[in-house]
């Protein structure tokens, strides 16, 4: 097997389940909270949701670090690793009060706002969550920056045993702490548990050793540059998952002019792919975690982990859009869909093979950009992409979620195209020395 492709799937697939464990928190807490209503699970949906937003201004510290630790790992320079963790620890100091404080001053408002106001009991279940889970923000952002530092340093595994751990413990204290406290004991537990292994994760910080040499060192920068670069560097990455979690919300709304029936088959199949898309994402962090790591050791194989990545994310793909389209029937009967939003699901599994594909390629190429310093022409491609992809599937949507379909394919396809161009560009200035960032 390909050395880059061997480390490409050692580091992807502990980051893979680690994703997969992130996601069952929200399952388990929705699962025991159904116990208690409607209003009570609408509440706690609404407010796991909104994890998703917070995640994306964690990447800003989490990501940045990351990559600025393997490229210090890479160069084998203990200075420069340092600087990296201190301008993480510094932006994540700087970020974290601000949005813990800000969210608790403003629950009872953001409750109001995600919810539309419709349901008082649920804006009151709503504000008596995020009463518990704004604060715990605190622990959510301290454990991202944790896990970001752990993988720079090219363990990927403890980060996903601390994922196993915390919805372990999850498991166990959910159903006790919502008997005794309904809705804000599900967050309590999600809290109090994250915090568990995030202890364990501190400890595990103390006992890496290319961390305890780096903190016998002079840190490379003063800490107010390493803030800064941690920031240019995680910045572009925030804002690129933003950008397509917004883009996944105004999809939504665009999927409801096919009809009720069509967002209800639209959620079930977007839970689903979360397994094959996940898988790409995993592969992103591993490349670029391997492409960070090999430019700081002063070489260039962005090429070939490129094509290594695409690889292994694309036969992901392939995997998955097969297995969909074979199993899509009993994938939705397994949710108890009704005929209906059945029907259109499984319609949807086996058109969504070809937006598969290509997104399994541009997201895994996005990585080795990531890992080179070219993230903000990743963002660019991906405002791009989302420019293309709202405005196609709202015109063909009056082809119901085939339509929906094919303009997220067409959209991708033109990702893939604007990035195929910017590393030709990239290829025939690799001689002079020029980044991904300043072609693009």
């Amino acid at each position: 097997m390909n050395a880059h492709r061997r480390q490409l799937i050692a580091l992807a697939h502990p980051v893979y389940l680690s994703l997969l464990a992130s996601v069952a928190s929200g399952i388990i807490n929705t699962v025991w909270v159904s116990r208690l209503g409607g209003a009570a699970v609408a509440a706690v949906a609404v407010a796991t949701n909104t994890e998703n937003v917070l995640l994306g201004i964690a990447l800003v510290f989490a990501s940045g670090t990351t990559v600025l630790v393997a490229h210090a790992r890479g160069a084998r320079d203990p200075a420069a690793v340092r600087a990296a963790v201190r301008g993480g620890w510094a932006l994540c100091a700087v970020v974290t009060p601000v949005v813990a404080a800000g969210g608790f001053l403003l629950r009872e408002p953001l409750a109001g706002l995600v919810l539309g106001g419709g349901d008082p009991a649920a804006v009151r279940l709503a504000t008596a969550y995020f009463a518990l889970s704004l604060p715990g923000t605190a622990v959510f952002f301290v454990q991202q920056l944790v896990d970001g530092i752990l993988k720079g340093a090219g363990d990927t595994r403890t980060p996903l045993r601390l994922a196993l751990l915390a919805n372990g413990l999850i498991l166990v204290c959910d159903p006790v702490l919502i008997h005794l406290h309904g809705v804000a004991g599900a967050a309590a537990s999600t809290v109090l548990c994250r915090a568990a292994a995030l202890a364990l994760g501190l400890r595990a910080l103390r006992r890496t050793a290319l961390l305890r040499t780096a903190a016998r060192t002079r840190p490379a920068a003063p800490l107010a540059a390493a803030l800064r670069r941690t920031l240019a560097t995680g910045l572009p990455m925030s804002a690129d998952f933003t950008v397509r979690q917004g883009g996944a919300l105004v999809l939504v709304a665009i999927v409801a002019r096919v009809g009720v029936t069509a967002v209800a088959a639209y959620s079930i199949a977007y839970k689903v792919l979360y397994l094959a898309t996940m898988a790409f994402y995993s592969v992103r962090q591993a490349a670029a975690i391997h492409t960070a790591h090999t430019r700081g050791s002063g070489g260039d194989a962005r090429r070939d982990i490129g094509r290594q990545a695409v690889l292994v994310a694309g036969t992901a793909a392939l995997t998955a859009a097969t297995l969909f389209a074979v199993a899509a029937p009993w994938i939705m009967a397994a949710f108890g869909a009704g005929d209906e939003v059945a029907r259109q699901g499984v319609l949807l599994l086996r058109c969504i093979g070809p937006y598969l594909l290509l997104m399994a390629c541009f997201i895994a190429l996005g990585g080795v950009f990531e890992g080179s310093g070219g993230a903000p022409a990743l963002l660019r491609v991906t405002l791009l992409g989302t420019a293309v992809q709202l405005p196609l599937a709202y015109a063909l949507s009056g082809l119901g979620l085939p339509g929906v379909c094919l303009a997220l394919a067409l959209a991708m396809a033109v990702q893939c195209a604007a990035v195929a161009t910017l590393l030709r560009r990239a290829r025939r200035q690799e001689e002079t020395g020029v980044s991904f960032a300043r072609v693009a």
